[in-house]
């Protein structure tokens, strides 16, 4: 039947052109964002994981940024002690060199006390960022090292610790006064030992220009014996530091690569196919021209009936 009234084909050419429009629009939008699940709207379940690993994104990358705080407070820590090695070496062998008889101790013990005064200057200057791990109070410094979610979904921060000691065979050279400041009378260059009738004496306050008598022979083998100690302790506490700089430096890299991982597995949920939609788009545009080709077809069929009343 044909109506004038009512034009079904029309109707379903409308119908069908504006399906094909909400595809075009759908697929510009992907296009244009490069999202194929850009708002929850178009897939609840993987924006809702897109966007939490998103978050932890962030968060690891915050923790990125402090892993190389931590680094650098870290590793100025150990240049600082391996200098003062350098330093307690040269005492070392000044000791040495004073055992023998007849030498002038009153000279070697100036270029002692130089490097002691040099030793309190690497301990002084050795801080970063407000933070000093080889002089000062003694307690646990942490360095920022992960970021966890856990399969309960909830988070956590994970750090690596190191723990400063002011003894003889602690790790700090200098221990702290509880101020803020440092004490020379602790740490491993500052913790005093006994001597045969003179002293005591630390590394930091050593003077071998009080050793008389008969006791000098004893009183060297015990200097040198405080120089060999300390030594071997600074050793221990540099060796913890490189390994702490270490596991950092592993840490830096296995974050960068998680941070790389997770940005590809919101890209393989959330992204879209460009080349895929770049061809859907270019068959939306052919459909949408023949669908309004087949709209003014239906149209213009009303417009027949107008033939069958002229005369």
């Amino acid at each position: 039947m044909t109506s004038i009234l009512t034009n079904n084909a029309a109707m379903s050419a409308l119908q069908t052109l504006r399906s094909i429009n909400d595809s075009m629009e759908e697929t510009q939008s992907r296009v244009s964002s490069g999202l194929r699940v850009g708002t929850a709207s178009d897939n609840a379940a993987y924006w809702s994981i897109a966007t939490t690993m998103r978050s932890d994104n962030m968060a690891l990358s915050a923790v990125e940024d402090a892993l190389g705080l931590g680094a650098a407070k870290v590793d100025t820590a150990y240049a600082a002690m391996e200098s003062a090695i350098e330093v307690v070496k040269e005492i070392k062998a000044k000791v040495v060199a004073a055992t023998e008889q007849g030498v002038d101790k009153a000279k070697i013990h100036e270029e002692i006390l130089q490097l002691q005064k040099q030793l309190k200057s690497i301990a002084e200057a050795a801080s970063f960022s407000g933070e000093n791990w080889i002089a000062g109070d003694a307690e646990m410094k942490s360095v920022v090292s992960g970021f966890v979610r856990s399969s309960d979904g909830t988070v956590a921060v994970t750090t690596t610790e190191y723990e400063l000691t002011d003894t003889a065979d602690g790790t700090l050279l200098f221990g702290g006064d509880g101020a803020g400041g440092i004490d020379d009378t602790t740490g491993i260059v500052g913790t005093t030992a006994t001597f045969t009738n003179a002293g005591p004496f630390s590394i930091y306050t050593l003077d071998i220009t009080t050793f008389t008598g008969v006791d000098v022979p004893a009183n060297m083998a015990e200097a040198l014996k405080l120089v060999e100690d300390g030594l071997q302790a600074m050793t221990s506490a540099a060796a913890a530091l490189g390994s702490i700089s270490m596991r950092v430096g592993l840490q830096e890299d296995f974050v960068s690569k998680l941070t790389d991982s997770i940005d590809s597995g919101i890209g393989r949920l959330v992204d879209a196919d460009m080349n895929e939609e770049s061809t859907r788009l270019k068959a939306l545009q052919t459909q949408q021209q023949l669908g309004i080709q087949s709209l003014s077809i239906a149209n213009t069929s009303s417009e027949n009936i107008l033939q069958l009343f002229r005369q």
